[in-house]
């Protein structure tokens, strides 16, 4: 029975069917062509121009624009194919529907937070947009994208969508109900943009949580925590705590207490006391608005030193090494004065008891 279908096939639809075969490999070979030639030829000449959002466009269509041929192959071959009619209106929505799918596509890409879109928005328009408020934008601006192009594709089916956007309206109260954390999370993270109490890689601490921001999303805050697990907290959570943000500090603090031997006489203690500050007053790392350096109290085993100044970078690293290098240079003050660092001891004084009298018994006579 097979045999007698293919006997029944025409020279005409023979030639019919090779051509649209043909027509559909050829677009695969110019799909080819643009790919490894033409494609990189214009992105070469994109990274020349001075216009960085081409560059970024053509980047985000590549993957698209190779589908595209693909799609124009089938809709071009399908004239001449003798078993589709390109009139039907299922072909015609599938044609359609992939076109869209393929524009949503590049959009999608474009949209993406390492895109320079918002950024070259904000210079256009000399709006200053938050770094943190960038990965949002671009969440959002993605969401929208997804929507409107199943809409969109929902209608090339004939499907009527404004029914369904209406039952949304009627169940919007059942909805806010059953999503009171969510909403909740949602003011958050508007609370969070609008305050710009941190942004995504500052270092921040909360009652909940110490590490670095990672991610901001509507819902929830993702923070990297020294020990390198990622914790995720609801944005309700984060704005009703305290928060910290070390990464907004202008310097870093130093304050200790240098205890000296009881035994320390005044013109050394006086003498370690200016040439510390005099240390601390010429040296380049410290910050030279706040220093303190005064004798501070008679301690239950020591001489007690207060010092109280900042140093100038807040960057954790160049801060242990600026209070090592100080530390060093008071050892060095203390030992060419002769002064000894004090430690915790006590004096423990003996009453020695008078010496006992032992009577010897006189032997019986």
């Amino acid at each position: 029975m097979n045999w007698y279908f293919w006997e029944k096939i025409s020279t005409e639809t023979w030639i019919d069917l090779g051509i649209s075969i043909g027509i559909f490999l050829l677009f695969l070979i110019f799909r080819k062509i643009f790919s490894k030639y033409f494609y990189k030829l214009l992105l070469r000449t994109m990274k020349k121009t001075p216009v960085d959002f081409l560059e970024q466009l053509f980047i985000a269509f590549e993957q698209p624009l190779r589908w595209l041929f693909i799609i124009i192959g089938i809709y071009v071959s399908a004239h001449y194919f003798p078993y589709l009619s390109v009139e039907n209106q299922l072909f015609r929505s599938l044609i359609s529907s992939g076109v869209i799918a393929i524009i949503t596509w590049g959009l999608f890409n474009l949209a993406s937070s390492s895109s320079v879109l918002f950024r070259k928005l904000g210079e256009r328009t000399n709006i200053k947009i938050n770094e943190t408020l960038i990965p949002i934008m671009s969440k959002t601006l993605r969401f929208i994208i997804v929507a409107i192009s199943i809409s969109v594709i929902a209608q090339e089916f004939g499907y009527h969508i404004n029914g369904f956007i209406a039952g949304l309206g009627l169940g919007g109260a059942a909805f806010a109900l059953a999503a009171q954390d969510v909403i909740k999370n949602l003011f958050g993270g508007v609370v969070i943009i609008a305050e710009k109490p941190f942004q995504i890689g500052d270092w921040i601490k909360t009652p909940s949580v110490e590490g670095t921001v990672e991610d901001i999303t509507f819902r929830s805050t993702k923070v990297r925590t020294f020990a390198h697990s990622l914790v995720t907290v609801p944005n309700s959570t984060l704005v009703n705590e305290p928060i910290t943000n070390w990464s907004k500090m202008g310097k870093r603090r130093i304050t200790f207490h240098l205890g000296v031997e009881y035994g320390t006489p005044k013109d050394k203690m006086k003498t370690v006391i200016q040439r510390i500050e005099h240390l601390l007053r010429n040296h380049d790392a410290i910050h030279q608005e706040t220093i303190f350096v005064t004798f501070d109290q008679y301690n239950s085993s020591s001489l007690d030193i207060f010092l109280y100044f900042f140093t100038k970078t807040t960057d954790w690293g160049e801060f242990l090494k600026v209070k090592e290098e100080i530390n060093f240079s008071i050892m060095e003050i203390l030992e060419e004065e002769g002064v000894s660092v004090a430690f915790p001891s006590r004096t423990v004084y003996i009453d020695r008891a008078p010496e006992r009298i032992h009577y010897q018994k006189p032997a019986d006579s």
